[in-house]
Order: structure tokens, then sequence, then C-alpha cells
């Protein structure tokens, strides 16, 4: 995958902000309020390594106050910058937005390659990382809740709740101090996957609208569409899982040591036994076609790509090669704007990253609410529904006579588990967020994109924050 340097993230962000915001009613005042980040962090501290001392680069950002707590990942990459930093952070806020999860936008960031650290001096950095956020008023249930994001997961997010916990002795509410927690450690089922899952949701809302796939020249829905996904992470591993449960063939794999392809589909669990077993997944016996060159692979025959990677992968440069009709941007500011203006142009739908990849921060919410209220979804009611389905279901067949098989009166009586909650409460918010988007977007005729639509909606609701404040008339 592109190694480009992301220095202009922040200023991408800004342009599409721009952009959108012609189409709102907002002083110019009000619409620098929201577009600037209000807080950004930057600190160093020492770790030891090895016998030596080594000095690491930290930032967190909280872009907008205008909801509590703030909310973000926290990204380790030694390609993470400030600029990234404040790029992302700021797209928290406008994505928190779009899909009505009341926080305002932050984000974190480690310059480090993981893979040139043990376990034990990883776990020093995370705790040392926390302990600064903590001095600094950074961290919080009620401040600022991080999350795992590239680079990060659950084993990071543990450490950062328990050093919190241990700094803020007595808080009954201290691990809601952050969310992608295993479930041991007060997370929640389906986290994990919650940002892929969202992603197949998205892509699925999309293809179903009949009069945008027919203006694509598609049929509607998600049946045998081509897909081609870049990145095998968490991401976009559960994407191409969902993808292809629904009904899509994925005939493209890409990673950052080349891409495989094949025309009639890839067995994905297949590729990713292979790469764990040859370290890549060039090689793989299922392929008709394999790139050296990550980024050939994204330009293969497809009808969606999802980009799942890392920013910038699809230029000015590439975007005439691209066949894809559609893009979903599972990774956060994949398109470059001057790539996005001349793929819509040109037709094609790009469904935006600050919708697209919001399944992680809506579970986060959801985590984050369970962490408050010391409860897991379902285990008040899940016993009283299933009791009350049954005595109905008793009555009716007193009624009509008719007797159900075990498996027939098992599927009707069963109370919802907390993992199916946590899928029904995302499939709402992704299905109900697209469709909010789509109507601004058919609402007015100067607004071409979902992406402008997706800024409009989330400048919008944040304006309307600000000015329940009573700074903003």
């Amino acid at each position: 995958m592109s190694s480009i340097p992301t220095t202009n993230f922040f200023n991408d962000v800004c342009s599409f902000f721009d952009h959108a915001s012609q189409f709102t009613n907002h002083s110019a005042g009000l619409l620098d309020q929201i577009k600037t980040c209000n807080s950004v962090y930057r600190f160093r501290f020492p770790i030891r390594k090895g016998n030596g001392v080594q000095v690491i680069d930290a930032w967190r950002v909280e872009h907008s106050h205008h909801m509590s707590p703030t909310k973000g990942g926290i990204r380790y990459s030694d390609m993470v910058n400030e600029d990234e930093v404040m790029a992302l952070a700021a797209l928290m806020t406008y994505k928190c937005a779009i899909v009505n999860v009341p926080f305002g936008g932050a984000k974190g960031g480690i310059k480090i390659n993981t893979k040139n650290y043990s376990v034990a001096e990883l776990e020093n950095i995370t705790r040392r990382y926390t302990v600064e956020l903590v001095k600094k008023n950074f961290i919080g249930p009620a401040i600022d809740v991080p999350a795992p994001d590239y680079g990060s997961g659950e084993r990071e997010m543990s450490w950062i709740a328990d050093t919190y916990n241990t700094m803020n002795p007595g808080q009954l509410d201290a691990m809601g101090c952050v969310t992608g927690k295993p479930i041991a450690l007060h997370g929640i089922h389906g986290r994990r996957e919650a940002t892929g899952r969202g992603v197949a949701l998205a892509i699925r809302e999309c293809m179903n609208v009949t009069e945008d796939m027919k203006r694509l020249g598609l049929t509607p829905g998600l049946i045998n569409k081509r897909v081609i996904v870049q990145g095998l992470g968490n991401v976009g591993y559960h994407t191409a899982k969902y993808l292809a449960e629904l009904g899509a063939i994925i005939v493209g794999l890409c990673e950052y040591e080349g891409a495989v392809y094949n025309e009639n589909g890839l067995d994905l669990e297949a590729v990713v036994a292979h790469r764990k077993e040859a370290g890549t997944i060039l090689s793989f016996p299922g392929a008709q076609k394999e790139f050296i060159n990550s980024a050939e692979g994204l330009e293969q025959e497809c009808d969606i790509l999802v980009p799942a990677a890392l920013e910038n992968q699809i230029l000015i440069t590439n975007i005439g090669r691209i066949k894809a009709k559609i893009i979903a941007e599972a990774a956060n500011g994949p398109t470059t704007p001057e790539a996005a203006h001349l793929f819509v142009k040109n037709e094609g739908i790009i469904i935006p990253d600050m919708y697209c990849n919001a399944g992680g921060v809506t579970v986060s919410y959801f985590e984050w609410l369970k962490n408050l209220s010391h409860v897991a979804f379902g285990r008040m009611d899940k016993r009283y529904e299933e009791n009350a389905n049954s005595n109905l279901v008793s009555m009716v067949e007193k009624m009509t006579g008719m007797n159900l098989t075990l498996e027939q009166r098992g599927l009707i009586v069963k109370g919802p588990s907390e993992l199916e909650l946590v899928n029904s409460g995302l499939e709402e918010t992704m299905v109900r967020s697209y469709h909010e988007i789509r109507e601004i977007k058919m609402g007015n005729k100067n607004i071409n994109d979902l992406r402008t639509a997706a800024f409009v909606g989330a400048i919008n609701k944040v304006a309307v924050s600000y000015m329940n404040m009573g700074i903003w008339p």
C-alpha cells in the first residue's frame, strides 16, 4: 500500500468542509469554530528499550467540545504525525454527528512501529501514554474516551483502562474511560467486528436504492456484485466476510505486500490461512492474477472497491484506472478531494468514510453506555421476554389446535442476547443515517455527492449544539 506522506490530510478534510459549508446558512465565525481543532496536545516521554532509553512522540487532539465526552481511537504507527491526528479527530466529530452519537471528535497517535517492540515495551508505552493523558485531563468517561485504531486493539485498551482505574481509585465509572476493551474487562459483544459490519451494511443500503443503481447500470442488491477489498486487518477482513454472507463475490484482496485477484471469486478464509502460513497473500493457489505492486490490485475489474487500509490510497494519478462504480471508504481519508471530484463527475458513487466506517464508534457508544449503567444489554429483560413469548405461543396453540415443533417454538420464544441487540442497534443506525444523507443530497440539486451531503448534515447538527450554548444567535 502507498506510503505517501499525509501532511495535507487535515487540509483535505477542511477542503471537503469548505465545499459543503456553502450549502448551509451559518455565519463564518460559527463555521470556523466547527472546523477548528479545539485542543492539540503534543508530548514526548522516555521509555527503557534494551539497555538504553528511547523518547516517544505522541499526540491527543480534541477537535470539538460541542458535546462531551470527546471520542476517538489511538493510532500506533511510525507514520503518525500531528496533521494526521488533527484530520482524524475532525472526521470523528462529523462521523459522530452523522450517526447521531452524542460525542465530540478526538484522536490519538503514538509514533512507533509496533513490530519493533516487545509486548512488555508496548505495555510500558501504552501505560505511560495514559498517565500523560491523565495528568493533562485528556482522558475520562466524561472527558475524552479513546478506542482502538490502526495498530492497537483490545489488549492496549485493557492497559489503558487499568492504568486509568489505578490513578482514579474509587471512581465508579472508571471503566468507561475507554472502549474496545475485552469482554472480560467490561467490553461489549460485537465491538471487534462492528466497523466491518457497518461498512457492509452501508454498502447494502446504497446497493438497495433502485434509482441509483439504474443510473450506474447495476441491478439492485449485493447478490453477485464483484468486490475488491484493500486491507486484511480487522476492518477489511470483517467487511469482506459480511459482504460475502450478503451475496457479494470477493474478487480481489490487496495488502501491503501485494494483491491477488480471481474474477470468479476468492475464498476469504483460505486467503487469510495462506497469508498466516506463508507470511504473504502472494502465491495463493486460488488466484488467477497477482500483483507485487498492491496499487495495481485496486485497478482490476469490479463493481465495488473497498479501501480499508490507510489514507491517500486513491489519488488523482490512479483514479482514472479505477474500474469500480462504487467506492466504499472503510478507511479514513482513502480518497483525495481531487480524485473524489473526478470519480463523482464520471458518475461514480463514493460512500464517504465518515459515514461508511461509523460502525465502530456506534458500538463504542453502546459499550460506553453499558459501562455507565453497569449492566449488560439484555440481562434485565431477556428471560422476561422469553417467558412472555412462551405464554403467548402456548395460548395461540391452545386456541388454534396447532402444535409448533421445538425448533419453531425456540425461534419465536427466544429473547435477544447482547450481541443481537448490539447488531440490531448498529443496523438501525447505518440504515437510518444513509437515508438521512441521501435525502439531503436529493433535496438540493447543487449537491451531487454523498460526502458533501454528509458534511452538510454534520455541520448543521454541530451548529445546533453550539447555538444551544448561547454563544451564537
